[in-house]
């Protein structure tokens, strides 16, 4: 899914009325396995002047960038840091290491020919999804709108839990940001 899909979900589902310290951690976690790529990209893209197509098609199939992306993206490494949370009884850290699991969970479902390693250390075997959430070869068309109604929910739950004016107006901007970039999948994939 796209990264606002992430933050609105990830803050829904673990940090909806639970205080603003477990509502950052949420976002947080939720961000946390894309945050290697937007580093990676702008940098290649900003400081080193690597056109987009090369950053997108090339290095982001890499081996070097997919070993990063294996960390990031590992469901053992952020089970392991839900365990810590769990014994640990930290509402924080439940929420950072349970919106980031979400994370994997639905680009395991939703990554169709452009998947991450998610078993590392063990394998860096990817699962190539039949579906894609923009990919319309890869039922998008069906995909992408669900996505969207499932976006419109969390923002509803989130807005209903008490967010105030200024959480509202962000999270409404990831709402629009996620709603304006599944359109833009429409129209050029």
């Amino acid at each position: 899914m796209n990264t606002p899909a992430h933050l609105l979900i990830g803050a829904a589902a673990f940090g909806r009325g639970r205080g603003r310290k477990v509502m950052a951690a949420a976002l947080l976690g939720a961000l946390a396995p894309d945050a290697s790529l937007y580093i990676m990209a702008l940098w290649a893209l900003h400081v080193q002047g690597i056109p987009p197509q090369v950053v997108f098609d090339e290095l982001y199939f890499s081996p070097t960038w997919q070993s990063v992306f294996a960390i990031d993206n590992s469901f053992f490494l952020w089970g392991l840091v839900l365990g810590v949370a769990l014994l640990s009884s930290s509402a924080v850290l439940i929420a950072f290491a349970g919106a980031a699991l979400l994370h994997l969970a639905t680009d395991f479902v939703l990554h169709a020919g452009d998947g991450r390693p998610q078993f590392w250390p063990l394998t860096d075997w990817v699962f190539d999804s039949p579906v894609s959430y923009w990919d319309s070869t890869h039922h998008a068309l069906w995909v992408a709108p669900l996505v969207a109604v499932t976006c419109c929910v969390a923002f509803w739950g989130l807005w209903h839990g008490g967010l105030g004016v200024v959480g509202g107006m962000g999270f409404g901007l990831l709402l629009a940001a996620e709603l304006w970039t599944a359109r833009q999948w429409f129209l050029f994939f």
